[in-house]
């Protein structure tokens, strides 16, 4: 009777940690590249042994061939890695905002490496990036996205065939909202550049003489530092707003 006990919660943790340890891999915060693997999976087996107990009624019997246990294990891991995924999305949209900022700015020369997308970026993209990261944290962000690890058994539940139309869907809404995002956040420089740069042309055309873009570049970058003190804080909580809303969609509310 022990030995049928444990062997069907060791199979019901580890569904449950097939799911819960793809999800914490690529999640923002808790899948970055710079935190440590054994502190990766050391999270993921915490989590994985507090959602158990409510997830059990919800988990299928144990399969009676390998196969359908490789294919229970691939779907779970397939609906962890959406839900990590799409939070990572979101998170790229600071990379994108800061990207255009950095061109907007004349900073796009000043190259620095992004710990959270593991490639060299502008300087403003990266500091973005890093600050949505401790907004995350400061916000309890991270206690949501815990407690949507176990709503999405009620999103998708375990042992049913993924609806792969449903999620190819939610991805490309999610994407096409990264991008936008991105854009609006950094819609203040997009609107100052172009001003900026038919002014200096203006100037251009008026006084040929003047080494007009030598004299220009000082004030553009003090300018784009003045606008982003302004808009930063707005963009943040913008940000935070939009990554709440894509977890209260696992959360079903």
């Amino acid at each position: 009777m022990l030995a049928e006990y444990l062997s069907v919660n060791i199979f019901a943790f580890l569904l449950v940690f097939a799911r819960l340890g793809a999800a914490f891999m690529v999640v923002p915060g808790f899948g970055e590249a710079f935190i440590p693997p054994r502190v990766r999976l050391a999270v993921a087996l915490g989590v994985s042994f507090i959602v158990l107990p409510f997830a059990i009624d919800q988990l299928p019997g144990e399969p009676a061939t390998p196969i359908e246990l490789l294919l229970l294990l691939v779907g779970e891991m397939v609906i962890g890695l959406v839900m990590g995924g799409i939070l990572r999305l979101l998170l790229s949209s600071l990379h994108i905002a800061g990207t255009i900022i950095a061109q907007q700015s004349g900073l796009a020369a000043a190259q620095f490496f992004d710990p959270a997308q593991m490639t060299q970026g502008a300087i403003t993209s990266t500091f973005m990036t890093l600050m949505g990261l401790t907004m995350i944290f400061v916000t309890d962000m991270h206690h949501l996205f815990i407690e949507g690890t176990f709503a999405t058994y009620r999103l998708f539940p375990a042992g049913q065939v993924p609806d792969f139309g449903s999620i190819s869907q939610l991805i490309t809404d999610f994407v096409q909202q990264s991008f936008l995002l991105g854009f609006q956040m950094s819609a203040p420089f997009l609107v100052f550049g172009i001003t900026f740069y038919m002014g200096i042309g203006l100037i251009n055309r008026l006084m040929p003489q003047v080494q007009i873009f030598f004299v220009a570049m000082p004030l553009q970058i003090v300018l784009s530092f003045a606008i982003l003190a302004i808009t930063i804080g707005a963009a943040m909580m913008w940000f935070i707003s939009y990554y709440e809303e894509a977890l209260m969609r696992f959360l079903g509310e």
